[in-house]
């Protein structure tokens, strides 16, 4: 996983904060990372270009043309940027190391940034590709995204489902497993390339999906990132604190820096809104 690891940093898929400076969260809450899985497509430049354009078909195409679409896009990523070629093999190779393909019927990935991952791993494992939507809609598609399958003929077809990362497994029990459900399939894998480690997979061994993932956010990665020079030791003192407990951690942050609310509130909109809703939610019990 060196490779990948290296690009994790390389990429900004992973950003820790500065010393006192966590990040906002939409939530309302703090943190001292931030993932943008998707940025292993290469670049940040190129990862908000695909997913403009995801969002420019959503927008105005039959939802039938959207997985050719997507695969076109990102083939043409995988043939001609090495960092996404290299993260795309790696995943490759890590699921055959670990799940019986001749026990996969199809490969699933959800609306939007699953896509960056699953198309190209459907393709390349040679499996037809269910693509879901947040409304729980499908396309099934062949693994060059050719032909368009029957979706209400799946019953019993096991699925592995990929994505870019998982938290709580929101979106999987959701959206990802009731819409394949709906097929009459179920989602028996999930492979991810980051599990953040905050109890998603543990939701996800619940709901009888047998969970992978390539890279845990855990103190060997803080370890990992200190050893390259990327934080310091009081970053990653927080860091580890905050993967134990993470609002007690925050909030013994925000009464020992009461600043950092105040700062918050005269910045600019989004962070603004965001320590807004903080201090509404009364999200850290100050």
């Amino acid at each position: 996983m060196s490779n990948l690891m290296s690009y994790l940093f390389e990429t900004n898929a992973v950003r820790f904060c500065p010393d006192n400076q966590p990040f906002w969260y939409t939530s309302g809450k703090i943190g001292p990372y931030f993932i943008n899985t998707h940025f292993l497509y290469g670049s940040e430049k190129d990862a908000v270009s695909l997913l403009d354009f995801i969002n420019s078909l959503l927008a105005g195409s039959d939802k039938k043309d959207i997985p050719k679409e997507v695969y076109l896009k990102v083939l043409d990523q995988y043939e001609n940027n090495s960092i996404y070629k290299t993260v795309i093999d790696e995943m490759k190779s890590y699921i055959e190391k670990n799940i019986n393909l001749t026990e996969v019927d199809f490969i699933s990935g959800g609306e939007r940034r699953d896509w960056f991952f699953s198309i190209m791993i459907a393709h390349l494992l040679d499996k037809p590709h269910i693509t879901i939507f947040k409304d729980l809609s499908t396309v099934v598609s062949d693994p060059n995204f050719d032909t368009i399958y029957d979706d209400n003929n799946l019953k019993d077809k096991k699925v592995l489902h990929i994505a870019d990362l998982v938290t709580e497994a929101s979106s999987y029990l959701r959206a990802w497993i009731p819409a394949v459900e709906n097929l009459g399939a179920s989602i028996c894998w999930s492979t991810v390339v980051v599990d953040r480690m905050q109890g998603g997979s543990d939701k996800l061994k619940g709901k009888g999906v047998i969970p992978y993932s390539m890279i845990q956010i855990d103190p060997s990665l803080f370890n990992t990132a200190l050893e390259m020079g990327i934080i310091n030791e009081g970053q990653k003192n927080m860091l580890n604190e905050f993967f134990e407990n993470p609002d007690e951690t925050m909030r013994n942050f925000l009464l020992k820096h009461p600043e950092f609310l105040e700062n918050a509130l005269k910045a600019d909109e989004k962070t603004a809104k965001r320590a807004k809703l903080c201090i509404d939610s009364n999200l850290y019990n100050l």
